[in-house]
């Protein structure tokens, strides 16, 4: 694996981490194949290309924190 690609896995891993530690997803991991990264996202495990898992996980911590900030404000 060139640097490129662990330094992509090791962006999704703390993506993942994050989105777990809010319950945005209920679980992770590396997947079955290196170009993959599993994501338990409603009930259901998911395996994506890192790429897409990245922007995944960065779209679910982004809407989340618009979610509470709207809360804040009503």
């Amino acid at each position: 694996m060139n640097s490129t690609k662990a330094d992509l896995r090791s962006e999704v891993r703390q993506l993942a981490d994050a989105a777990f530690r809010q319950k945005l997803i209920s679980g992770h991991g590396d997947g079955e194949y290196s170009n993959k990264y599993q994501i338990i996202f409603q009930g259901r495990p998911r395996h994506y290309e890192l790429e897409y898992a990245r922007d995944f996980l960065r779209d679910r911590l982004v809407r989340n924190s618009l979610e509470h900030l709207l809360e804040k404000q009503c």
